[in-house]
């Protein structure tokens, strides 16, 4: 029977090791607190507080508007960052290319998942002359409002269908299929190449939203094949890119959209100054930017810029030890662990496995439904200093982060789950009242 030793033995054999000193995690290890839910906010890395007290007290304190310019001279910057802020997303933007299968130029970085697929979604909407989009229910609810909003303005109908319907609607009328790569909730995760290219079999526009992707796996936007290339894709920055709260998101287009957009002319419906193609001409009428510049809208999140850019170099560290396919690969390991333990250690206790069993369809998470009881169990295991999350109506949501989670991790919190679980711990009330953020 696989032991904690067995774990342990796991851990010194693997290459992505290393990398957990990448992570300020020593006041997290000294509470014997184990971490599971950086699927939802990543663990802060080791430099982003040095570098974000750099640009508040040496670019900001010192530097002031200059900076924006450059930073070149300031004591304690980097010469990686002598171009200057205004600089910071084209910088960043080329690194999460690196991430996601796509060229530098098809990239930016800013404001929320939120404004980008809005953006996004708007571009898709004006290049197919149908009136259709399609997503499934169980979708993120923000892709959701937002597709509904545009569909309602715009004279569009949303159509929203489980998982296993999705192939009877890649038809004549489909407009714009707009899928989550990985499930938020359950982990399903869609092969991204397959469903591209029946879609665009049916002449259909592909959205991918790669909130819970991006950085815990490889991703090939573009393939090289046509026919499987998505066309727009949207991200965000703080859960696997370890970017930090509310860290600014990421946007990405097909060049050939790009070409479109340029021939066209077309502009993005939240045109704003930094989207412009001479912003400090100061013009009153828009015109907008070359490629994908134009889907900035205003001055960009410096600090919060500055902590993504340390999370995304956290990802960008493993190149060397076996890049994303090493991380994926500990990422199957660590999940199948995860459930092998959770139904031996814990059978007949009410939990019942969401995420599929197949690795292959399988994001970094496990969720397992629980009856009733789900918000309690998780708020009772965060009680003995496992940290997962809850998503209603009664799921038990883990995430799995290769570059930091050891397989002793999975171990101690599966025994801690049994704890909980087996004297009905979670029962106690107090583990029953809702917290504002779930």
């Amino acid at each position: 029977m696989f032991s904690r030793s067995d774990s342990a033995a796991r851990d010194a054999a693997d290459p992505l090791a290393p990398l957990r000193s990448l992570f300020a995690l020593e006041r997290v290890d000294e509470a014997a607190v184990i971490y599971l839910d950086g699927n939802s906010l990543g663990v802060v890395p080791r430099a982003t507080a040095v570098r974000v007290r750099t640009v508040v007290e040496d670019e900001w304190g010192v530097g002031l508007i200059r900076s924006w310019n450059s930073t070149a001279g300031l004591s304690r910057a980097r010469s990686s960052e002598s171009r200057g802020w205004i600089d910071l997303s084209q910088r960043i933007a080329a690194k999460i290319a690196r991430l996601i299968g796509a060229g530098a130029g098809e990239v930016v970085v800013a404001d929320s998942t939120s404004i980008n697929l809005y953006k996004v979604l708007s571009a898709a909407m004006a290049i197919s002359t149908r009136k259709r989009i399609v997503s499934e229910r169980t979708n993120f609810p923000t892709d959701l409002y937002i597709a509904e909003t545009l569909a309602r303005d715009h004279g569009f109908e949303l159509v929203l269908v489980d998982h296993s319907e999705l192939p009877e609607h890649l038809n004549d009328q489909l407009a714009i299929l707009m899928l989550t790569h990985v499930n938020y909730r359950t982990g399903r995760m869609h092969d991204m190449a397959d469903v591209t290219r029946a879609a665009h079999d049916a002449g259909a526009i592909v959205i991918w939203d790669l909130a819970h992707s991006a950085g815990a796996m490889p991703i090939r936007l573009v393939t090289g094949d046509t026919n499987e290339d998505a066309d727009f894709a949207v991200g965000c920055g703080y859960k696997y890119l370890n970017g930090g709260p509310g860290a600014p998101a990421f946007a990405w287009a097909h060049p050939r959209h790009i070409a479109w957009m340029d021939r066209t002319g077309w502009r993005q419906p939240l045109s704003g100054w930094l989207g412009h193609a001479a912003p400090f001409d100061f013009t009153p009428n828009y015109r907008p930017a070359a490629g994908m510049a134009r889907f900035v809208c205003g001055t960009p999140p410096v600090l919060s810029l500055a902590a993504l850019e340390c999370g995304v170099d956290t990802v960008l560290a493993a190149e060397a030890r076996g890049g994303l396919a090493a991380i994926r690969q500990k990422s199957v390991a660590l999940t199948d662990l995860f459930i092998e333990l959770v139904e031996s250690r814990c059978a007949g206790l009410g939990l019942e496995l969401v995420t599929p069993r197949d690795a292959g369809a399988r994001g970094s998470q496990v969720s397992f439904a629980h009856a009733g009881g789900a918000y309690a169990i998780v708020q009772a295991l965060i009680a003995r200093g496992v940290i997962g999350d809850f998503r209603a109506p009664d799921i038990l949501r883990f995430g799995f982060t290769p570059l930091y989670t050891r397989f002793v991790d999975v171990w101690d919190a599966v025994d801690r789950l049994h704890e909980v679980l087996k004297d009905g711990e979670w029962g106690d009330p107090r583990f029953s009242v809702r917290a504002a953020v779930t």
